[in-house]
């Protein structure tokens, strides 16, 4: 069994699926709220849980740094983010941990989570974690530093600049390139000249590794070595996980304009979650009532989530310069 070769427990990997299967629900039900008005943007992760999952736990949420990027859900999850604080941020809600309700949804941040706080632009965050990297290598602390981003992303100037410098100086640093095959509306092959983003490592005394984002346990064992290089002090990785995003690129797109009808079609194909449930099943894993009890379970903390949020106070008007100047 694969997860046995990775040394992975059953527990272990019935942990990722709950992780994954949470993450999912959480999306669904954010864009429920959309569409009925009550939440004002969705950035989904259907279709990426995997990915996200499979390289989260390989890292270590109580010594490794992490930037995620506004799909991540199934990355801040592992990472100690509940389905409450999501819900909170999605309503825009004073008790928001990432930034009380200033940013949107997508915009992780916390201090107690090891999550360096992200910001709009997109690849804005790559300089933030080899930053961290290099406090750590400087610090002479052995923590690894994840960023993840969408490959359309990965075109951008602070990818080379950032990626450049963490080449030269060896650090720990592993970018995560969640490859969706969309930078919003532009495939993939009029965005990217290489025929792959990993290639692009060689350019920064990296190695490159590209794996099929749609297997968390794939995800898992590359990651796993590349965490392996980093904290041996043999530099950084760029693995770049092949995925397929399930949904528009938000609940302001309409994916229509740009994906064919057969694409459309074919999409469930690529979906991690019955894959990845079809192998818990085969090794006996996941069975029936199991299942059953993880849907009722998880439907449960997604209520409980909503309502909670639904029913917090906005921030005060008065707060929205707080963080923004320095208060005597």
């Amino acid at each position: 069994m694969k997860h046995i070769e990775l040394n992975l427990t059953n527990e272990d990997v019935l942990a990722m699926y709950k992780t994954m299967l949470l993450a999912r629900r959480l999306d669904e039900r954010m864009w429920l709220l959309n569409r009925s008005g009550k939440v004002p943007f969705v950035i989904s992760g259907q279709g990426q849980e995997a990915a996200q999952v499979g390289a989260a736990f390989a890292l270590n949420p109580k010594e490794d740094y992490i930037a995620p990027y506004y799909r991540d859900m199934g990355v801040v999850l592992h990472f100690g983010m509940t389905a409450e604080d999501l819900m909170m941020s999605a309503f825009a809600k004073a008790a928001d941990p990432n930034s009380g309700g200033r940013q949107m949804p997508g915009h992780f941040g916390g201090k107690k989570y090891r999550i360096l706080t992200g910001s709009s632009p997109v690849a804005t965050q790559i300089p933030h974690a080899v930053g961290m990297a290099l406090a750590g290598k400087m610090d002479g602390k052995n923590f690894v530093t994840f960023v993840s981003l969408g490959e359309g992303s990965t075109n951008q100037g602070d990818f080379h600049e950032a990626l450049n410098f963490a080449g030269v100086h060896k650090l720990p640093v592993i970018t995560f390139v969640e490859n969706n095959n969309y930078a919003i509306s532009v495939p993939f092959e009029r965005q990217v000249a290489s025929k792959t983003v990993a290639e692009r490592a060689t350019s920064y005394g990296m190695v490159g590794v590209r794996v099929d984002g749609t297997d968390p346990l794939a995800v898992y064992e590359v990651m796993q070595q590349a965490v392996t290089r980093a904290k041996n002090g043999e530099g950084g990785t760029i693995v770049e996980a092949m995925t397929y995003r399930l949904t528009a690129h938000s609940s302001d797109d309409d994916h229509r304009q740009y994906r064919d009808r057969e694409e459309l079609a074919s999409e469930k194909e690529h979906d991690p979650l019955p894959r990845f449930e079809a192998y818990l099943r085969e090794h006996d894993v996941l069975t029936d009532e199991l299942a059953a009890q993880l849907e009722v379970d998880i439907k449960r903390t997604v209520n409980e989530a909503t309502d909670k949020a639904e029913a917090a106070p906005y921030a005060e008007p008065e707060s929205a310069l707080q963080y923004v100047y320095k208060e005597e």
